[in-house]
């Protein structure tokens, strides 16, 4: 199965997918289970998300997905056989090539970056500038929906990935995320304290609490559907916009622009590059 790691600078998403070529009943026609017991049309058996640690060594690295696996019954010797990284933290990104190639080093490895196959053309000033992790959501929207398309990542920061209707990545936004805007807010403003992210009563909030609550809310909501909006103008076309990201399903459901939330999209396109550069011939 193909291991694969999204690395972000707050937390990181693993997977775990049938390839294609793999004998696993279901798996092998693209119908899994994943780990919930909820359909995996796309061959995705088990994920997991975990903080993430940028001086955690090779050997950590090696141990922490021995006993990810260990807790589902699987044995990481025989169970991995590719793996697909995609990160955003030098220094993890060091740290898991050196476990692929000390602790896996006759398993295939793909770490998304330059000199890499992805089969998206980038239409950057500087190609060599876009991050790994906007590269995969653009590929794994593209690959699930066509295009155009615009993908919104909602992770440490919000991000934009815009995709032409022949699946070129031409570029996007970047803003500040939830989490970053909350903690500049708390240690600027003696007064207000830490609350829990839940949809308040109304919008007009009648507590301290609330009224955060929904300034988060409604207030990121019409963020990203502002922005949605103004790239689709220069986009042109219908673009399909897909959220992903750790709170891509907190904002979501009150964004008026969003079609899809898909959670592992990065993951998704993690896989798809892995094909495209170790199994160019298997099915999409």
């Amino acid at each position: 199965m193909l291991l694969a790691i999204d690395v972000g600078n707050t937390e990181s998403v693993i997977g775990l997918y049938a390839l294609a070529d793999e004998e696993l009943g279901e798996q092998a026609a693209g119908v899994g289970i994943g780990v919930e017991g909820e359909p995996s049309r796309r061959g995705l058996r088990y994920h997991w998300r975990l903080s993430s640690v940028p001086d955690r060594t090779p050997d950590e690295h090696a141990i922490l997905l021995t006993q990810l696996l260990d807790l589902e019954g699987l044995d990481i010797t025989t169970a991995v056989s590719g793996i697909s990284i995609c990160s955003s933290v030098p220094s993890m990104t060091t740290g898991l090539r050196q476990m692929a190639q000390r602790w896996f080093s006759r398993v295939p490895c793909v770490v998304v970056g330059p000199g890499v196959r992805s089969g998206m053309a980038i239409r950057y000033d500087d190609p060599r500038e876009v991050g790994p992790d906007r590269i995969a959501n653009a590929i794994g929207a593209y690959h699930l929906y066509g295009g155009p398309a615009l993908v919104v990542d909602m992770g440490t920061a919000t991000t934009f990935e815009a995709v032409s209707a022949s699946g070129e990545y031409l570029g996007g936004a970047i803003t500040p995320g939830v989490s970053i805007s909350l903690e500049a807010l708390f240690q600027h403003a003696a007064a207000l304290r830490r609350v829990e992210l839940v949809e308040p009563r109304s919008v007009i909030g009648r507590s301290t609490a609330e009224s955060i609550q929904s300034g988060v809310l409604y207030g990121f909501a019409a963020q990203v559907d502002g922005l949605c909006q103004r790239i689709k103008g220069e986009l042109g076309g219908d673009p399909t916009v897909v959220a992903t990201g750790g709170l891509s399903e907190l904002i979501a459901p009150y964004c008026e622009t969003v079609d899809h939330v898909e959670p592992w999209l990065t993951l998704e396109g993690l896989r798809v590059v892995y094909e495209r550069n170790v199994a160019p011939h298997a099915p999409r």
